[in-house]
């Protein structure tokens, strides 16, 4: 806790924390819905929902770098927003499925980019693998948890 409490009370997080919280949690809202939005079109075509007529390759080339950049301001103005009120965040149990979700969705993106992304070539302009089906319904599922955990992160 001694770590938790000194972040808590440095001048950044108190300012975050006294003033600037709304300003970050809206950017923290825009931020992951950039993020939701782009991966549930990559998700949506890996399932066969939508954009079939599109290969997926193309579609990730100008879909992902968006999805990067937005995740990348999500991750800042969640640690601003964390750093506010670290101590009573580790407690709460949204909080601690949130961050699992979010490890669970890095986790099934890292092996879809390095094992299931190898065969694109194959499944690039029909129906994806069944592999690929997979990481779309999983990364879905874990991007639909963050958000539900995250915004009972404060109801808690």
């Amino acid at each position: 806790m001694n770590f938790l409490e000194w972040l808590q009370n440095t001048a950044l997080a108190v300012m975050v924390g006294e003033s600037w919280f709304p300003y970050v949690e809206s950017a923290h809202v825009v931020f992951l819905a950039a993020v939701a939005g782009t991966i549930f079109t990559v998700d949506a075509r890996l399932l066969g929902f939508a954009s079939q007529q599109l290969r997926i390759t193309y579609l990730a080339e100008r879909l992902l770098p968006v999805t990067w950049l937005a995740f990348a301001g999500a991750a800042i103005t969640g640690l601003l927003m964390f750093m506010a009120n670290a101590v009573a965040y580790v407690d709460k149990t949204p909080f601690l499925i949130k961050m699992g979700l979010l490890l669970a969705a890095g986790l099934n993106m890292l092996y879809f980019q390095l094992v299931t992304w190898r065969s694109v070539a194959s499944w690039d302009n029909g129906r994806p693998a069944p592999a690929a089906r997979v990481a779309g319904a999983i990364s879905v599922l874990c991007w639909v948890g963050v958000i539900v955990f995250g915004r009972w992160i404060g109801f808690v």
